[in-house]
């Protein structure tokens, strides 16, 4: 919680504008308007600090009006967290290495008597007592301020250099007049591009992140005039509070712990709990899997307080749901929520597992081995220790997971989703889950009294997701059991049990499932003969029947397409490939070109890491599907905002890598069919509805 003085932020805007002797006196004070209101927008961009304080730029005449401004807002005195000061108007290049501001009572040849010198305003703020301070200067040769401000540094007092961060932007060059509208012009631009295409996930911008998308907008032979100067260097690419994001997207309190410390986390296990084919739907559609739920309730549970279980199936037979649902259903805030009661309505007694039974849960997709162990110290609640050049991060970082696990006081709950998706599997299993193998067992007998330190035992429980071999006959599943991973993941922990997602059970658990997702759409006698047809032509996809119920949600005759044999021949009983290439068809009603579409979805297979970004890269990639006719470059934009609003958005997912939102495949069983170079996927087939 922020809150007192201390927490304080601040925008100053000192803005001269009635130049009334001007020739262009009228228009340059439009301009300046406009100035003040780009910039006061990007400042009321909400975010978890306190908002700013906007103080309204007084009328400025003469020089003592100046002064008196800053001893009005006591900016030599000011305390808080952040301060923003704006300076815009007119400047006065003087024969030495002097910047003035200029003012309408100014006399251009007694630049000393008659104007300020700029650094001299900005010494006020800079010798403040404020922790993080940024000055923005928008006058004509601004960049002739570089020798004064040098100047002024050096007499801010060490202990304030090393202990704050400050820093001073100029907009023009040494000898650059002012273009009174460039600046509102390339901010806005700069705004609407954070807002749209940049994927910064931070509440907060560093600096050179706000230089580099206000630099944007800039054509090359305008770049050396009118780009941002970074005078004075507070600090390296942390965000600084003194910046608001405007592309920040504060989500809803739904996933209290997982919200904090990795919101974008929260909607991965959210999206996967609920069952939604599009992230923008607000329905609990989870049905089924009554039995392995409960299961799963009670190794949650208060009587189980230690112990491994595993949770296995091909891939697509909703390993990751059952997992969501459990990381979900016991998180103390989203049990405060209406879609918990949503929830707890249509599920059935003792399938909820306890409030607050998880403590850290991390998708270990694509992830190494000192990622999954640094992922799961940040889910604890626990900094990372800095590593060594020498050091082995996965040694320091799982010692560190084991050091808190004896000194926690309670039972610590990790699930872990995705295993087979990561990299580095023997590491993962051997150097970060194996050394908790002997929190997961029952504790020796108690010692005598003296003999302990006192206090509950350490006590680890371990919920795994993983992948597994698909057979039909249940009779060899221990044996398909005994290979990969999950031979692997026993042998770590032979106590382990295991249960399964795709025996045939899991038929009538999707058949729910769909009738959930189409109930409402299709009148209640129909449904019945639709869903089975449905599940024996997708099973044990969980993915595939999630995207048939779409189709049927979203066609315009939903009765028609679920009485079609075509639709099930052609597109449902050719799996993954099938439903992609009918959507493909279709996406055209989205203003979107199939062609287009595919190359889009083709980019974010391809992408390294966690998926792929917006701003330039993710068009980059997709025009290398499209040579030689690729879009102009104005186009992507558009097309990338239709690919995600529309019917293909529910075969993406998104992440955030170097706090940047990023985009891939929903599940590994479509980017499979992606980077298959003999899927024909702009085949027309199964479009007779």
């Amino acid at each position: 919680m922020h809150d007192g003085l201390s927490e304080q932020r601040v925008l100053l805007s000192m803005a001269v504008r009635d130049y009334e002797n001007d020739d262009d006196a009228d228009e340059f004070a439009e301009g300046i308007g406009r100035q003040l209101e780009a910039v006061r927008e990007w400042w009321q961009t909400p975010g978890p600090l306190p908002a700013f304080r906007q103080v309204d730029p007084p009328e400025l005449k003469h020089r003592d009006d100046v002064e008196n401004f800053l001893r009005e807002q006591n900016v030599r005195e000011m305390r808080g967290h952040a301060l923003t000061l704006f300076i815009t108007g007119h400047g006065i290049s003087a024969s030495s290495d002097t910047h003035f501001l200029r003012l309408p009572a100014s006399v251009e040849k007694r630049p000393l008597a008659t104007a300020v010198r700029t650094a001299d305003i900005v010494a006020a703020a800079l010798d403040s007592h404020v922790e993080n301070v940024l000055v923005i200067v928008n006058t004509c040769f601004a960049g002739n301020m570089a020798s004064d401000l040098a100047a002024v540094h050096k007499e801010i007092r060490t202990s304030r250099q090393s202990s704050s961060r400050l820093d001073v932007l100029v907009t023009c060059g040494l000898k650059t007049k002012i273009e009174v509208l460039r600046f509102p012009t390339l901010l806005q631009a700069a705004l609407r591009r954070l807002r749209r295409t940049a994927g910064i996930t931070t509440p907060h911008l560093s600096v050179p992140d706000f230089m580099a998308q206000y630099a944007l907008g800039l054509r090359a032979e305008d770049e050396k005039k009118f780009k941002l100067h970074h005078l004075i260097q507070g600090g390296n690419h942390r965000p600084s509070p003194c910046l608001p994001n405007p592309g920040y997207v504060h989500l809803p309190e739904l996933l209290g712990a997982l919200q904090r410390r990795a919101p974008l986390s929260a909607e991965y296990w959210l999206d996967r709990a609920t069952g939604r084919p599009h992230e923008s739907d607000t329905d609990w559609y989870f049905r089924g899997r009554e039995d392995l739920n409960r299961r799963v309730a009670s190794f949650l549970g208060p009587r189980s307080p230690r112990g491994v279980l595993l949770v296995t199936g091909c891939a697509g037979s909703g390993k990751s749901a059952v997992l969501a649902r459990a990381v979900t259903l016991s998180d103390p805030v989203f049990r405060r929520t209406p879609l918990y009661k949503a929830a707890e309505d249509v599920s059935p007694e003792a399938t909820i597992p306890p409030e607050d039974s998880v403590s850290a849960a991390v998708l270990a997709r694509h992830l190494d081995a000192a990622q999954v162990a640094a992922h799961l110290l940040d889910a604890l609640g626990v900094p990372a220790r800095d590593v060594g050049a020498t050091d082995d991060r996965v040694a320091v970082w799982s010692q560190q997971i084991q050091e808190y696990i004896r000194t926690c006081g309670h039972t610590v709950t990790i699930v872990l989703d995705g295993l087979d998706e990561a990299k580095e599997h023997a590491r993962i299993i051997g150097d970060v889950l194996a050394p908790l193998a002997a929190f997961c067992r029952p504790p020796v007998p108690a010692q005598r009294p003296g003999e302990s330190g006192g206090g509950a035992p350490p006590a680890v429980r371990l919920l795994i997701g993983v992948r597994g071999s698909r057979t039909a006959n249940e009779a060899l599943r221990a044996e398909a059991d005994d290979l990969g991973l999950v031979r692997a993941l026993r042998t770590a922990f032979p106590r382990a049990q295991v249960e399964h997602t795709d025996g045939t059970g899991s038929r009538q658990d999707m058949a729910q499932y769909v009738q959930a997702l189409i109930g409402d759409s299709i009148s209640s006698d129909v449904v019945k003969d639709v869903v089975p047809l449905v599940v024996d032509a997708v099973w044990p996809s969980f993915i595939g029947a999630r995207l048939a119920g779409d189709q049927l949600r979203s066609a315009q005759d939903p009765l028609a397409l679920a009485r079609s044999d075509d639709w099930y021949r052609n597109t449902l009983r050719r799996g993954m490939q099938g439903l992609l290439q009918r959507d493909l068809q279709l996406v055209s009603d989205d203003g979107l070109p199939p062609k287009v579409a595919l190359a889009l979805l083709k980019a974010t297979a391809y992408a390294k890491g966690q998926g792929v970004p917006w701003g330039e890269v993710w068009p980059t990639i997709a025009g290398v599907f499209l040579l030689p006719d690729r879009p102009d470059a104005r186009q992507w934009d558009g097309m990338i905002e239709r690919l995600l609003g529309g019917r293909l958005s529910g075969y993406l997912a998104h992440a955030v890598e170097d706090d940047r939102r990023v985009y891939r495949p929903a599940h590994e069983e479509l980017a499979d069919v992606l980077l298959d170079p003999d899927a024909d996927l702009l085949n027309a087939g199964g479009l007779d509805v």
